[in-house]
């Protein structure tokens, strides 16, 4: 059974709730999820490196912060260069997701930076597959409800009202987030084959 290891960062507890939703989605697809939430620093343990390293799938997530990921984020992406340079992460599979005030806040760039991230290591994206509802004429555009409201396919884009996290993301968002986990739950698995 694979293992998806999800690794982020949560300035205000948004971000965590669609990094839970991609793990629930994993672990609902049979698949080992470890979920790792990177300090302030960016910096995370041992033993979480350990598991990174022995993960199938990372899938990578950070707010969007100023039209970028966080700055705690960037500093873990800066902190995996060991890896880079042993090619440890050549082959898995990567994804991401990112999380901001605003419906755009420019959080593709976010996720071009992910996903550069995962090229420099050698691994393979997986993107979000799932159609935005709001296609269909009986449904309104942007519907909170919606799974892939946003319409991203580059990975998980949800957006959060300036309000607690147990009231945002909205629960089309954490949907599309737990597909997604189970989306690259999959992949892993017939990638291992």
């Amino acid at each position: 059974m694979p293992t998806v290891s999800v690794v982020y960062h949560s300035g205000y507890g948004h971000t965590e709730v669609i990094a839970l939703a991609i793990g629930k989605g994993v672990k609902d697809a049979g698949a080992n999820v470890h979920v790792i939430n990177v300090s302030d620093e960016g910096k995370i343990t041992d033993a979480d490196w350990t598991h990174l390293d022995g993960s199938s799938a990372i899938v990578f997530g950070a707010p969007t912060y100023m039209g970028s990921v966080s700055g705690p984020f960037k500093m873990f992406m800066d902190s995996t260069s060991k890896r880079w340079f042993d090619r440890e992460w050549k082959d898995k599979l990567a994804g991401g997701f990112t999380n901001s005030l605003s419906m755009s806040g420019d959080k593709l760039n976010s996720l071009f930076q992910m996903a550069v991230l995962a090229a420099q290591h050698g691994m393979l994206w997986v993107g979000q597959a799932e159609l935005n509802a709001s296609n269909a004429a009986e449904v309104p555009s942007g519907n909170p409800e919606s799974v892939n409201r946003i319409g991203s396919f580059m990975g998980v884009m949800s957006q959060s009202d300036n309000v607690a996290p147990d009231q945002a993301p909205t629960s089309g968002d954490i949907k599309t987030a737990e597909i997604y986990g189970a989306r690259i739950a999959d992949a892993a698995k017939r990638w291992e084959k």
